[in-house]
């Protein structure tokens, strides 16, 4: 599996109209089928920037599949989000590959 990971900060001044778009812009992404689910996380460590810092992380169904997003479908739904925040916000992109996952059962 891998993980598509969006990490962004956003300026205190866009902070909630950001946050508004953000969760309609998840259910878009996931809309064009290839990814599992996502998960939108804060950052808890404080940035010398200022701002608050955001992870979304996407599940793809495969490389293959992250690959035809961003063939088909980033720069069309990455578009919107640069257009409205694009000064007041900073984000960057990685991709990781799960390896193993664990879980605690506490029946």
């Amino acid at each position: 599996m891998i993980i598509y990971n969006v990490t962004v900060n956003i300026d205190d001044s866009v902070h909630d109209e950001w946050l508004i778009w953000i969760k309609e812009h998840i259910p878009q992404v996931l809309a064009t089928g290839k990814f599992v689910d996502a998960r939108l996380t804060r950052v808890l460590v404080k940035e010398d920037m200022g701002g608050t810092t955001y992870s979304v992380q996407y599940k793809a169904h495969s490389r293959e599949a992250l690959d035809t997003y961003y063939a088909e479908d980033a720069e069309r739904l990455q578009g919107d989000g640069l257009k409205r925040f694009a000064d007041k916000m900073l984000a960057f992109r990685t991709e990781l590959e799960v390896i193993d996952e664990y879980s605690v059962n506490f029946n």
